[in-house]
């Protein structure tokens, strides 16, 4: 008797594992694409291109004004977002939240300045 308990609590706790597990993944897939925003920088306003590809990890490429990087180290928990890209000028950092359709980002720039990019996605 006591071995079907513990049997039938262990399937419970992998069943709740499973049902919190798979949100998670299916939440991360969802910001593949195209999203574009502007950001004051100390040269003017400056855009960004941030491509993510589809799949687990968080790849892709990010086109700030006329220099474009690969994504790196990129993590995503949840609405928690960050990754570099290494452009000729040096690294960039970015670091943030992501919903639906908006990426509310601080960007730490190749000499420690910060500063606020908001990207919408394109559709």
């Amino acid at each position: 008797m006591a071995i079907r308990i513990r049997s039938a609590m262990w399937g419970l706790a992998v069943m709740a594992f499973i049902s919190v597990s798979a949100p998670a993944q299916a939440k991360s897939a969802d910001v593949a694409g195209t999203w574009k925003g502007t950001m004051e920088t100390q040269i003017g306003p400056v855009e960004n291109t941030i491509t993510i590809e589809p799949g687990a990890a968080l790849e892709g490429q990010v086109k700030v004004g006329e220099y474009e990087g690969r994504i790196a180290k990129g993590k995503r928990e949840g609405d928690k977002i960050s990754f570099e890209i290494t452009i000729e000028r040096g690294t960039l950092l970015y670091d943030g939240t992501v919903g639906a359709d908006e990426m509310k980002l601080t960007v730490t720039g190749t000499t420690g300045n910060k500063m606020a990019l908001v990207a919408k996605r394109q559709k």
